[in-house]
């Protein structure tokens, strides 16, 4: 059962949740793990994909997003009906639950201090925790 974990940022500007979902992206592919961020549209991933490119300034995330090539590395950005062949995390950056999500090991839903994205990923712990999947919260607050 894929293991569900909430990040609760403190900060309301939705260009953090951005940078932490690099950084998460960035540890996991530092662990081996294959790496699928989801997002809602071509215009989201095109951000995202240039904040993966400089988010650090010593080094980049490679990575593959779609549209631009088959999602085949262990770090890829999507936004359509399919994940390609990663199945250890997921990052939901979505304002929708991916219906591929339950092949992954784990989810990440990042949220931050924004009234669209509260509303969404309040919803998102709901059906997660109505269907009976294990939910860790994170509050970055307090780190």
């Amino acid at each position: 059962m894929t293991q569900i974990d909430f990040y609760v940022l403190p900060a309301p500007a939705v260009e953090q949740r951005l940078v932490f979902a690099c950084r998460l992206a960035q540890k996991a592919f530092q662990s081996g793990s294959k790496v699928y961020i989801a997002v809602n549209n071509a215009e989201d991933a095109a951000e995202l994909d240039q904040r993966l490119w400089n988010f650090r300034p010593e080094s980049f995330l490679p990575h593959d997003c779609e549209g631009e090539s088959s999602l085949q590395s262990a770090v890829a950005v999507g936004f359509g009906d399919s994940c390609g062949d990663h199945h250890d995390l997921l990052i939901n950056l979505k304002d929708s639950i991916p219906d591929y999500f339950s092949r992954f090991q784990r989810l990440a839903e990042v949220v931050c201090q924004d009234e669209q994205v509260l509303a969404s990923t309040r919803e998102h712990y709901g059906f997660y925790r109505h269907r009976g999947y294990p939910i860790k919260s994170h509050n970055l607050s307090q780190t």
